[in-house]
């Protein structure tokens, strides 16, 4: 239980910097509804996507935050969190998820 709490609160820091490093935003592109947010993906061509934030808690997606981490870090060109993955394998893993 430590363990999860522990990558739940690690998942939301994540994307609290991300967040902040997002403040140049222009405010018609911050339209994500309460309890969502939004990410950018692809490898090449990045493509954004509205998620619950409930995907926080589910372990494949933390390594996917911890990958962004690892690759992009915390200051973003599209101004949010960026998550380096091919864009069919990220629909994949949502579609999982959802499911759940």
């Amino acid at each position: 239980m430590a363990i999860r709490t522990a990558l739940i609160v690690h998942a939301k820091q994540i994307l609290r910097r991300s967040s902040m490093a997002a403040n140049h935003i222009p405010p018609t592109t911050i339209d994500v509804p309460k309890g969502y947010f939004a990410v950018y993906v692809g490898e090449q061509e990045k493509k954004r996507f509205v998620i619950p934030i409930s995907f926080l808690k589910q372990p494949s997606f933390q390594g996917l935050l911890s990958q962004a981490e690892e690759e992009f870090g915390f200051d973003h060109p599209m101004g949010g969190l960026t998550i380096p993955c091919r864009e069919d394998t990220f629909i994949d893993l949502t579609s999982r998820l959802s499911a759940l």
